[in-house]
């Protein structure tokens, strides 16, 4: 049995709007449907100023296009897919929300696909190809010979690369330069009189890894300073093993007076590990670190650091990655970021 509902009575059920459609915003812009539905599409024969509109209204009412049918009239989803490992970091999420400002403005939605440490790294990138539930993939954590680029360079579908490959001649990519962020951190620990630098380094199978190391070894070797690059960890390391690493090696060896780091999380995990062996940093030892966030300095004043341009990287990586599903044609978007030595050493 049904109970009447009183015109008026808070316990009735809200009245359903209807969905907004492209008929929707034509009537409110007083343009016609297909001009509508072509200025969302970004196609080149409509004005930026009708665009604008248009987009501001869709944004406005709400107005969400109906996947299956882009899909079917386009062969497009209108998908740019970021996938990630499920390790975080600062970098990770201020990548996330740089990529996805920089698809405001298009047709482009973001969707970020996630994979753990032990998952196969060819399975969400075969899942997302084989189901084209994307139309183009954004990759980090990238390896000289990378078996996902190989995979999407042989099948021509579209991505960018955050890092470099063996074959970053032939794709959309954004890096930052570790080499020469590697070769300012160890000046500058020769200029201040550290002679024994210990290195927590990203997993050495990745290419940022490998730039870092050489540019580290290479100026340590011109300056007569001795490197250790710690083996038994890396950065992406949970940060209890590297503390217990960080004390290990300052066990082992005493002599070290200075710390380089990849990231934000490695070096307050080797900041915990020299103080727990009663060290202070800036006195007799010497920390040195890149962050895509100013925080460290809030920490601990004495922290070297060097900014890495993570919202750059995003935002350029989505403009590649929509160039390289709309114009396949042209020479691959690309951009190597150059650490400048004005390092904040407090």
């Amino acid at each position: 049995m049904h109970e009447n509902k009183v015109p008026g009575d808070r316990n009735a059920p809200p009245e359903r709007k209807a969905k907004p459609t492209l008929k929707t915003i034509a009537k409110l812009s007083g343009l016609a449907v297909p001009t509508v539905s072509r200025a969302l599409n970004d196609a080149p024969d409509i004005g930026s100023e009708t665009k604008k509109l248009i987009r501001k209204i869709a944004d406005e009412i709400g107005y969400v296009p109906n996947r299956a049918g882009v899909r079917l009239r386009t062969g497009r989803t209108n998908v740019i897919s970021l996938v990630m490992s499920t390790e975080h970091d600062n970098h990770t999420a201020r990548l996330i929300s740089s990529v996805a400002g920089g698809l405001q403005g298009t047709r482009f939605h973001l969707n970020v696909t996630p994979y753990a440490p032990a998952d196969d790294i060819m399975k969400p990138i075969r899942y997302i190809v084989e189901t084209e539930s994307a139309d183009a993939i954004i990759l980090n954590q990238i390896e000289p010979e990378d078996p996902r680029i190989a995979y999407l360079m042989e099948r021509g579908f579209p991505f960018a690369t955050h890092g470099r490959s063996n074959w970053s001649d032939q794709h959309p990519y954004y890096d930052f330069d570790n080499e020469t962020y590697g070769r300012h951190a160890i000046d500058l620990l020769h200029a201040r009189g550290r002679k024994n630098v210990a290195v927590v380094a990203p997993p050495l199978r990745q290419s940022y890894a490998l730039h870092l190391v050489a540019g580290l070894q290479a100026r340590a070797k011109a300056n007569g300073q001795t490197l250790f690059i710690l083996d038994q960890v890396n950065s992406d390391n949970p940060s209890e093993d590297i503390i217990a690493a960080t004390t290990e090696h300052l066990t082992g060896h005493p002599e070290t007076d200075a710390f380089v780091t990849a990231s934000t999380t490695a070096a307050l995990a080797v900041l915990a590990g020299v103080e727990g062996r009663g060290l202070t940093v800036g006195q007799q030892i010497d920390l040195f670190a890149k962050e895509a966030v100013p925080f460290l300095k809030m920490v601990r004043a004495d922290i070297l650091t060097m900014a890495e341009s993570v919202g750059s990287a995003g935002d350029f990586l989505a403009k590649a990655a929509i160039q390289a599903i709309k114009e396949p044609d042209l020479p691959p978007m690309q951009y190597l970021e150059v650490p400048v030595a004005t390092i904040s050493d407090g």
